[in-house]
Parts: C-alpha cells; sequence; structure tokens
C-alpha cells in the first residue's frame, strides 16, 4: 500500500522536550571494533573508558554460573541483599542505600528526583559529561567551575558558587576527568559553603584508587549534618563495567526513597546484583588489582612528564594530560596504532587527553606512541 503523504509524520510536526533535544552527546568513547577496523590490529589497548584492565574477582565468575542465578526470573527489585551489603560496608542505614544500573543512573534518578526547571547545577569543568547532561534534562542551568592553572580543584571558585545557594551541587573527588582529589580540609570548606537547601552530591567513583589520605566522604557527609548523596560504582576498581551498578549513601531515608521513586523497576539486573555481592566478598582481589594499578599510575606519569607532557595529578585509574596539539586529531592517529584514549572536545580543553591505566603492555605502547609524536 502507498504511504499518505498527508499522514506522513515529519520532524516539523512533533514537540520535542527542548530540555532533551538540545543536551550535548555524551562521549562513551570508541569501540573496540571500531579501533581494530581502522588499526588492522586485534590486540587493542584499550585505554579510554578506565575500566580495570585485569578484569574481575574470579568470585564473580563462579556466581554468574551457579544454580542460583536464574536468567529467567526477575531481579530483586529492592535490590535487598546488595543493600544490606553495602551498608555493612559503609556503616549506613538499609533505608539510605539506593542501587542502580551504574551510578549514571543515579545521577539522572537524583536529577529527575530534585531539579524544577530552572533551577541552578554547580560542578566542574571539564566534567564527566553526565554532571551536565541529566541535570540540563530535567531543566537545570548548570554552572561549572573550571579548573586551576595547576589542574586542580578551584576551591575559592567553588565557594563562590555554592553562595548562591544552588539546587544541587555535583561534584568528583577524584575528579573525572581531571584526577585530583579533594583532602579532608577542602571537603570540609566546601561543605561549610554549603547552603541547608543545597543538595551535595559527592561521585566517589574512583575512591578506591586514591591515597589512604583522602577522607571516606561517607564518613565526612554523615558528620556534616547537611542533606547529601555520595555515590560509588562497582565498574572501576571492581571490575564490574559491563555489567553495570552502582550505589548511593544518603543522608537521610527520605532522600532515598525520592531517588528510588525516580528509577524504574527492576533496574539493576539479577546478573549484576549477583557480581556484586561475589565481588564485595573478595576484597583483597580488589586491593590487589589497584595497587598494581597505582603502582603503573605513577610509572605512566613520570613517563609522559620526560616526554615534555603537563599532566594532572591523578587520584583515579587514568592520566590527564596536555598533549600540546588538538586531541581528537591525535586520538585518531593514536588509534592506526590501536590504542583506544579519550579526547576531551569540552571547549577550551580541546588539547587534552585521558588515558586510562591499562596493563604494563598496552601502557608501553602509548608511551612509546607518544614518544614518536614528540620526538
Amino acid at each position: 500500500m502507498a504511504s499518505n503523504p498527508s499522514r506522513r509524520a515529519t520532524h516539523a510536526a512533533l514537540i520535542f522536550n527542548p530540555n532533551v533535544a538540545r543536551l550535548p552527546v555524551y562521549n562513551s568513547g570508541m569501540n573496540v571494533a571500531v579501533a581494530r577496523s581502522v588499526s588492522g590490529r586485534d590486540d587493542i589497548a584499550r585505554l579510554g573508558s578506565n575500566e580495570n584492565p585485569f578484569g574481575c574477582s574470579p568470585a564473580v565468575m563462579r556466581a554468574l554460573t551457579t544454580a542460583a542465578f536464574e536468567p529467567w526470573r526477575y531481579s530483586d527489585s529492592a535490590c535487598r541483599s546488595l543493600r544490606l551489603a553495602i551498608g555493612e560496608r559503609t556503616g549506613a542505614a538499609f533505608d539510605n542505600v539506593v542501587v542502580g544500573n551504574g551510578s549514571e543512573e543515579l545521577i539522572a534518578a537524583i536529577s529527575r528526583a530534585f531539579i524544577v526547571p530552572g533551577a541552578t547545577v554547580v560542578t566542574v569543568a571539564p566534567s564527566f559529561g553526565l554532571h551536565e547532561i541529566e541535570p540540563l534534562a530535567a531543566g537545570a542551568v548548570v554552572s561549572k567551575v573550571p579548573m586551576t592553572e595547576a589542574l586542580d580543584f578551584d576551591v575559592p571558585g567553588l565557594e563562590r558558587a555554592l553562595a548562591a545557594a544552588p539546587q544541587m551541587v555535583l561534584l568528583p573527588s577524584p575528579w573525572n576527568p581531571v584526577g585530583p582529589a579533594l583532602d579532608g580540609p577542602l571537603l570540609e570548606r566546601l561543605i561549610r559553603a554549603a547552603a541547608p537547601s543545597t543538595l551535595f552530591v559527592l561521585d566517589e567513583a574512583y575512591r578506591e584508587f586514591a591515597d589512604a589520605r583522602l577522607p571516606d566522604g561517607i564518613e565526612v557527609l554523615r558528620q556534616s549534618g547537611i542533606p547529601h548523596v555520595v555515590l560509588r560504582t562497582f565498574s572501576k576498581a571492581w571490575g564490574l563495567a559491563g555489567l553495570r551498578v552502582g550505589y548511593g549513601v544518603c543522608s537521610d531515608a527520605e532522600i532515598a526513597r525520592v531517588i528510588a521513586a525516580a528509577k524504574p523497576p527492576f533496574n539493576v539486573n539479577a546478573a549484576a546484583q549477583a557480581a556484586a555481592l561475589a565481588a564485595l566478598g573478595d576484597e583483597p582481589w580488589m586491593r590487589s588489582a589497584v595497587d598494581r594499578i597505582r603502582v603503573e599510575r605513577e610509572r605512566v606519569r613520570h613517563s609522559l612528564t620526560d616526554l615534555g607532557l603537563r599532566v594532572a595529578p591523578s587520584q583515579g585509574n587514568f592520566l590527564f594530560f596536555d598533549c600540546g596539539t588538538d586531541s581528537p586529531t591525535l586520538a585518531a592517529e593514536l588509534v592506526k596504532d590501536g590504542i583506544i584514549v579519550k579526547p576531551w572536545n569540552d571547549p577550551g580543553y580541546r588539547s587534552f587527553v585521558r588515558a586510562s591505566i591499562g596493563l604494563p603492555e598496552e601502557n608501553d605502547r602509548l608511551i612509546a606512541a607518544l614518544g614518536r609524536r614528540s620526538g
């Protein structure tokens, strides 16, 4: 049957949510299949997405092959067992813990739950993309405080932004993509600057990679008495990036309840819940992997510095450096060598690259490739 032109849908006839229609595109990095096609190599150094190069605990793989895992059954929508385990690990009350399909889903749920159109949200620049995208989707005005010339937090600038009593502040510590973390005194300064009406969201996705001196954000904020959420994830140190499970520890049960109400039911699948529980039961594996990544991080940092590159101090499993040229162009050249990194596209930061810490041989390939281009 021929289509009726008069009934044919056109974009002009549709009404889009303007907050969503004008969102910037999230930079999710290059797919490994594309890198193989471009480079002609199978051995791709995947240094673009901050994954754990050592994989995950063997306990996770065992948990996904036992009879207890029934993929034909719905998952526990309330994530009861996992929330109990997280509460035991963090000292949080069960009702104060909320679990998401990655911490990214929790950022979206928090934005949906607490932002009204026209509200102001404060974060940093350069930012983790979803710290800007999800508030914008909810109708917020996002104010970004740039990093300093020393590639660190502008704490006075953040204090001034907090003095305006925004609806929410989203702070990463350690800071993705830059790398530094807020020590105890600096975190406490920002907490004191926050108004009682501001929801303080501290994203600690990379906390396990930081030095021992980094304060426990959950404990510091618990003692502060301000409304808050601390976000953590199983994607990075625990090696579960492909399963998507993260969590938030809230200052009270009502905040957790409202965030949970903003998520779909059965949002965390059964495999993710089983894997996260198994991972928590094998913390020594995680600690061993993290120790090796820290050693590599410092080795790679010294090597990049020796090449004359300006490298930000990092407490994560990645390094952020000024390559001195257009970073998307450099990243495209590196892909030809079978190396994936993430160029930064934000205005003002297009000469910066974020490179994950991979296996030693992958890191050596990056160092050698950058050395050839700087020589």
